[in-house]
């Protein structure tokens, strides 16, 4: 019998599938990690090889060939292999799918490897362009990238680093047929553009202790306050790392933090450096983890999915602001691209560097358990300073706009000094809640029964769990009362109110409704004069990352709705989310504020971590984890589920109930409606595991899913296992 190639297939089935080898093939030539076209449930798909047998527990006469081999080499590293395998067991899903999460989108469709051509991508000015009747307009981006380009062809590289934000441009230009793309000559390797500082004693010590590991396995927690320069002993880290010949992985938890960090990478790394996130074009993606994986990338710089970007020199992994919830993957698979960054150093036998200045609980767990080593930096360098706290007393103020007469004040006063500040609400839209104060009644998502969002800019009320989406009625549709008035505040809110209080002060917004096209967060933030007065409101967006040299006031609102919340994370994301935001103020020479405003100024939250800071918060945290039984001293599972009728999501969670045999340690809570019991019209439901160890907890989930899988009910809902959530939503 011909050798069986077992093989991954991206279907909702746990277990991967036996193939005859393609006819006229030759079976030792197809290695694990390369792709097959194979035939499945009448249509060709994509397999990846994940091992062989001499024999299978098909029948031969079932057992169908591989229709041919796509890659002439296997694409994806026995490393990777081996942790993508792992990780469908700890996380209880599908092989298939999990391989195929792992490869961009270019390499997802059963067709051979795409031709990439050699060199560096450049634009370059059409023939005959500098005539042309349709020119951009003066004093516009596309206007200053067309003059850029009449000296010669400039690299994608050059641009990032002569013209941030360039790519919208770039598109204006091509719709205009002015420009056209083309490939330069690839050059050896870039030469660094500026000269890094000298590094403080604390950074030369952790870059010190992270390099003595060199060439093995070691979690180290890099935990530096705000500006204390991280960014710097990553830096240095990666020199020596190219230096050697090996490759670096850095993560970052968002894409609007991927500009800044590349370009300040170009400018300091005489390195190749690709990118990966979602926002690149899928042929721009194919091409970055390509260069990856036959080793022309120094330094790969991405978001949660570059966790899977091929290294076969691997030196260094990376994962910048590692509390950061966005590593966390919340639909399909749902890993956690901070703990396979760890699976996979360990698998590379290089070092990982978990850099924040609030870490998490988990990590901190870590560190206590002598798990992973812990350096830090406890000054920002220079003469640059922690900004100052203060604490506004609301309970019996007058607010205008949600502001208290002496924020507005003080705001009043940065901004007269010629410098600027930034009022923090993490809620976007004009108002949360659009009510008629006659009847009561108050604008509902139908689809899932919580407010709608009245975003004014855009005259629509809107879902921000469901995406639904209606116009604005001009007169209640219960009472008929034309007065309907918006209840709460949202960015675009604050943004009207502080444009009618300080009318001659340039003003930006930045949240996810004014920097939805590419680049347009850099463009934004370019906008900003460094040594003018300018008023920034912004969500989370801001709240890391971002280094506004002149902006020396941080006004918080909103700070209460995270110290109620029945989430039992929510104060450890609030205590993050507020040195996060206050690490914006007084970064370089000028002294930093930070106001929050609250009705709940004895909370102890606040208490401790405005008198004492984040540690002491952290520890108080961990204290109280530690005695309620919940993450990092206990591990969770959950299994939530969906569907049209409540019965049905009813019946199936508790089958799955009843099939849990419970051994000792491991416990169920449920089934229990989801917090938000109404989603996309869909009923919601959940069943929380829990168990003292973790070895326990996947001992238990991986007989019970397989069970799960079995059930009759299953096939009437839409359900999903969540191992390690970090939202109980």
């Amino acid at each position: 019998m011909p050798a069986v190639l077992r093989v991954a297939v991206a279907v909702p089935l746990a277990q991967g599938f036996d193939y005859l080898p393609p006819a006229e093939s030759d079976p030792a030539a197809i290695a694990v990690g390369m792709r097959l076209a194979v035939p499945f449930a009448g249509r060709t798909r994509v397999g990846v090889v994940v091992g062989h047998a001499q024999d299978s527990t098909v029948d031969a006469h079932k057992l169908r060939h591989a229709l041919r081999v796509l890659d002439a080499a296997p694409l994806i590293s026995a490393e990777l292999s081996a942790t993508l395998a792992w990780a469908a067991r700890y996380y209880q899903h599908p092989l298939g799918e999990v391989f195929e999460t792992a490869l961009p989108v270019g390499l997802r469709s059963p067709r051979p490897l795409p031709a990439i051509a050699s060199g560096e991508r450049a634009l370059i000015r059409t023939e005959g362009s500098a005539e042309a009747a349709n020119l951009p307009r003066a004093g516009s981006r596309a206007a200053a990238l067309f003059e850029l380009l009449g000296a010669g062809p400039h690299s994608h590289t050059e641009l990032d680093l002569r013209l941030p934000g360039w790519r919208s441009a770039a598109a204006n230009l091509r719709k205009r047929g002015l420009i056209a793309t083309t490939q330069l000559a690839l050059r050896t390797l870039p030469r660094a553009q500026v000269a890094g500082p000298q590094l403080t004693e604390e950074q030369a010590a952790a870059v010190a202790a992270v390099a003595a590991g060199f060439g093995g396995f070691g979690p180290t927690l890099l935990e530096g306050i705000t500006g204390s320069g991280k960014t710097e002993v990553y830096l240095a880290l990666i020199e020596q790392v190219v230096a050697r010949g090996g490759q670096a992985l850095v993560l970052v938890p968002e894409i609007g933090l991927t500009p800044q960090t590349l370009r300040r990478f170009r400018e300091r790394l005489g390195a190749r450096i690709e990118v990966i996130h979602s926002g690149l074009a899928d042929g721009e993606r194919t091409r970055a983890w390509l260069a990856a994986a036959r080793g022309e990338a120094d330094v790969v710089i991405g978001t949660r999915s570059a966790v899977f970007a091929p290294l076969p020199n691997a030196g260094l992994i990376i994962v910048d602001e590692e509390h950061d919830g966005s590593y966390k993957q919340q639909e399909g698979w749902r890993y956690s691209a901070r703990d396979l960054a760890l699976v996979r150093a360990r698998a590379l036998a290089v070092p990982v560097v978990l850099g924040t200045a609030t870490p998490s609980l988990e990590t901190l767990a870590n560190v206590e358990a002598g798990r992973y080593a812990k350096r830090n930096l406890a000054a920002r360098p220079g003469v640059a300073r922690l900004p100052q706290f203060r604490l506004v007393d609301l309970r019996g103020k007058p607010l205008r706009h949600g502001l208290a007469d002496e924020t507005v004040a003080a705001l009043r006063t940065c901004l007269a000094r010629g410098e600027q500040a930034l009022v923090f609400r993490n809620r976007r839209g004009y108002a949360p809640v659009l009510t008629c104060r006659q009847c009561g009644w108050h604008a509902a998502c139908a689809r899932c029964d919580k407010p709608l969002t009245w975003h004014r800019g855009a005259a629509r009320l809107r879902c921000h769990h469901c995406d639904a989406e209606q116009r604005v009625p001009s007169i209640c549709p219960q009472c008929n009362n034309v007065h309907l008035a918006p209840q709460g505040l949202g960015t675009e809110r604050i943004e009207a109110a502080l444009a009618e209080i300080f009318p001659q002060v340039p003003l930006v917004r930045i949240d996810r409704e004014t920097t939805r096209r590419k680049n347009a967060l850099d463009e934004l933030l370019g906008a900003l004069a460094p040594d003018r007065a300018a008023l920034v409101v912004g969500t989370q967006m801001l709240a890391k990352g971002h280094d506004l040299p002149n902006l020396t006031l941080v006004v918080i609102v909103g700070v209460d709705e995270g110290l109620f919340s029945v989430d039992f994370r929510a104060e450890e994301r609030l205590a993050q989310l507020v040195v996060q935001v206050a690490g914006r103020a007084g970064r370089a020479l000028k002294p930093g504020q930070v106001w929050l405003q609250t009705h709940h100024p004895d909370h102890p939250l606040l208490r401790t971590l405005l008198s004492h800071g984040y540690a002491a918060a952290a520890q108080r945290l961990l204290r109280e984890r530690r005695e309620a039984h919940l993450p990092p001293y206990a591990h969770l599972a959950l299994l939530r589920a969906d569907a049209a009728q409540q019965g049905q999501v009813d019946e199936f969670l508790h089958a799955a109930a009843v099939l849990a045999a419970r051994p000792d340690g491991v416990g169920l809570l449920g089934p229990m409606p989801a917090p938000m019991p109404r989603r996309a019209g869909l009923q919601r439901g959940q069943l929380l595991v829990s168990a003292d160890e973790r070895a326990r907890l996947h001992a238990f989930l991986a007989g019970w899913i397989a069970g799960v899988r079995g059930l009759r009910e299953a096939r009437r809902v839409r359900w999903s296992l969540d191992v390690d959530p970090v939202d109980l939503y």
